[in-house]
């Protein structure tokens, strides 16, 4: 039994938490087959972002609090809180085999940065990362070049990183326009091993599963088995990875039970029977529909009832493994290994449950005249990149329109500055709780320059009031120490983050902080007399 103080002073006993003890050690067990750890969870008073696990062997790693919601959202949604109209949401996503490569240096083009209509969503999968076991810690600590580059790209055309996940070579990182971030909730990732006996991690899938304006969406990215002889391993594995992946979401549970799943990476099928001199003569002829019937993964869909609820677009697109390095030319070392489609992106929508002879009548009645599939998913494009050479693999698009019927179109928290910002007095900020959630004296609120990259890339923070939880639509006001205010200046925004949400539940307008005398003083900028620096 635990037993910790929150910073309000109260003092909490784990085992009088949600569920028993014997469940706790139950979850345990069963996390344990996701090479999930398991211990005590501590928040730091430092960061409100790290949180850490105790176990027997000390600190084992960070990771995100316990997802701990009241509510009944599957009951929100049937009351019918739609808007009346549908809205459309662009979504770019990428797979790339980057073979342990260091990231170009520019990577507009694989992002397409500037495609009309504007992107809204980000989704990228990157397998083989370098993950030597040096590098791999140092990447715990600080963020990842990969991660970098797509940040620092991605930032200054107003995208924050949502979440990403990452088990050794295997890294997911999802990025959302910031008007979206207070609609993205209940957020939570995981991870399964299932390459050398799922020990090491080389092989597997990382997932990240969130509710985009009260739809509930996941994102898988797999590597499997490699060799042309292990078609049926690689079914078994991605098999094995959907049975053991669960979340702490009562109306998805598991990944097959969100509203659309999207399963992309290096999946590694390849094409069977044809030799090397058929191939490469189909490939340089454009002929690729001559090769369509052997692909492996198009095979096995024809075998496997699971896999057929997955969709793909035509592989109008040149095999994209193997190639030699910074070039545009298929495996020319010894091996001559065959080209491939290894690396794919499918979707699934989840299928519509036939009701039984008992509940028939109630499935109609309660329909309330909604679309019977209130989110729809069309794939715009699907394509490689042939212009990235640092990898035997080139990088794999998609582009997809989702257009969905939002369940909510208020963020749960209302926050705004109020009166002047500078650094050369205390600042006071308001904020309201517009419905009802599990709030926590954990939660904080985070000052944020305009272009941030993620909710850890604050300039300062400040926790929510710590004496009581607040009531809904009240009132509440928060003072701002000085000396945490930037001396610059410059445009902000405040964020509300929520610990057992793990999101931004609201985000203020932006705002102006002026720049500070104490910045003048203390020779950051030139004095100013009538306009000229002295």
């Amino acid at each position: 039994m635990f037993r910790f103080k929150s910073r309000a002073g109260c003092v909490w006993d784990l085992a009088l938490g949600r569920g028993t003890a014997e469940q706790a050690t139950e979850k345990r067990r069963n996390s344990q087959t996701t090479g999930l750890t398991v211990g005590k969870q501590v928040q730091s008073l430092d960061s409100p972002l790290e949180i850490f696990v105790i176990c027997a062997q000390g600190v084992c790693g960070f990771v995100p609090t316990r997802q701990e919601r009241d509510t009944d959202k599957g009951e929100e949604m049937s009351t019918g809180r739609f808007r009346s109209g549908k809205d459309k949401c662009r979504m770019h996503m990428v797979t790339w085999n980057v073979a342990t490569a260091e990231p170009p240096e520019d990577v507009t083009s694989l992002l397409q940065l500037d495609v009309q209509p504007p992107t809204d969503l980000y989704v990228i999968g990157l397998q083989e990362v370098s993950s030597s076991p040096v590098r791999f810690i140092s990447d715990l600590l600080v963020e990842d070049s990969w991660s970098h580059v797509f940040m620092d790209t991605l930032a200054p055309r107003g995208f924050i990183k949502v979440k990403s996940v990452r088990m050794q070579g295997l890294l997911l990182l999802v990025f959302a326009k910031q008007v979206h971030l207070p609609y993205i909730r209940d957020i939570q990732t995981t991870y399964t091993r299932t390459g050398i006996f799922g020990y090491w991690g080389n092989k597997g899938g990382v997932s990240v599963r969130f509710s985009f304006y009260g739809h509930m969406v996941c994102f898988l990215n797999c590597h499997l088995a490699a060799h042309m002889n292990y078609a049926l391993q690689r079914v078994d594995e991605f098999e094995h990875i959907l049975e053991t992946q669960d979340f702490d979401i009562s109306e998805s549970p598991n990944v097959l039970d969100h509203k659309v799943v999207f399963w992309f990476g290096d999946l590694n099928f390849r094409i069977a029977d044809h030799g090397l001199h058929f191939l490469r003569s189909s490939i340089n002829s454009g002929r690729l529909n001559l090769l369509w019937s052997k692909d492996q993964l198009s095979m096995m869909k024809k075998k496997e009832a699971f896999l057929q609820e997955f969709e793909e677009g035509p592989l109008n697109f040149k095999p994209t493994y193997k190639f030699a390095r910074n070039s545009d030319t298929y495996d020319t070392s010894g091996k001559k290994r065959k080209p491939a489609w290894t690396d794919r992106i499918l979707w699934r929508i989840k299928p519509k449950d036939l009701p039984s002879e008992d509940d028939e009548k109630a499935s109609i009645c309660t329909d309330d005249g909604q679309d019977e599939y209130p989110i729809m998913v069309t794939q715009d494009k699907y394509t490689s990149d042939m212009s990235y050479g640092v990898s035997d693999h080139k990088p794999v698009i998609a582009t997809f329109s989702l257009e969905l019927r939002k369940c909510f179109d208020t963020p749960m928290v209302h926050i705004s500055p109020v009166g002047v910002w500078s650094a050369d007095q205390d600042a006071v900020l308001t904020y309201t709780v517009q419905e009802d959630f599990m709030s926590s004296t954990w939660d904080w609120i985070g000052l944020y320059k305009v272009g941030f990259k993620s909710a850890s890339d604050y300039e300062t923070f400040v926790w929510v009031r710590e004496n009581e939880l607040p009531e809904t639509n009240e009132v509440i006001q928060i003072s701002v120490d000085k000396d945490a205010i930037p001396l610059l200046g410059g445009q902000y925004v405040l964020g509300y983050y929520s610990t057992n949400m793990q999101s931004i539940l609201g985000l203020s307008s932006n705002f102006q902080i002026l720049e500070s005398k104490r910045a003048v003083m203390e020779g950051l900028v030139p004095e100013s007399i009538n306009g000229i620096n002295k």
